[in-house]
């Protein structure tokens, strides 16, 4: 099978990930450290990325159900950390649904948190499900020259 079909797919994939708004220039510069030495770098950023947001995820969920006395500092603290960790890797769609949930925090308004909250935990798993699939496509079709920019 010709070696360029399978990379296409991957950038096709990685285009359609921009296109939808789930990534933004963040991760196209982690794509740009990646080399020889270590072709697997954005996924192992990635994968990092995701444990330890689940965490951060969990201490949210915790803080949120405190529902009568909810701790706003708490919350935006907790969300600035996972706000950074997102931006870190480019997740753009997550990274505006930190960015809500913080102004939320900022005016007291708890039913803004959990709604956000939720939406947030939607596109979160929705990124991961699709980053896992561009991985799995990435290793199939073998190392890349040089990183690309999506159009």
């Amino acid at each position: 099978m010709e070696r360029s079909q399978p990379r296409r797919q991957v950038a096709a994939m990685k285009q359609s990930l921009f296109d939808q708004g789930l990534l933004d220039e963040q991760f196209i510069q982690l794509e740009e450290l990646s080399d020889d030495a270590n072709p697997n770098f954005v996924e192992e950023i990635v994968t990092l990325y995701y444990r330890d947001s689940s965490r951060l995820i969990s201490s949210i969920e915790q803080a949120l159900k405190e529902r009568h006395t909810l701790d706003f500092n708490k919350l935006d603290t907790l969300m600035h950390q996972f706000k950074g960790s997102s931006s870190s890797i480019g997740a753009k769609k997550v990274k505006a649904e930190c960015t809500l949930f913080r102004e939320y925090c900022r005016t007291g308004n708890a039913e803004g948190c959990m709604k956000t909250f939720q939406q947030l935990k939607k596109e979160y798993a929705s990124l991961r499900k699709k980053l896992e699939a561009y991985f799995q496509l990435a290793r199939q079709a073998g190392p890349m020259e040089t990183a690309c920019r999506p159009k």
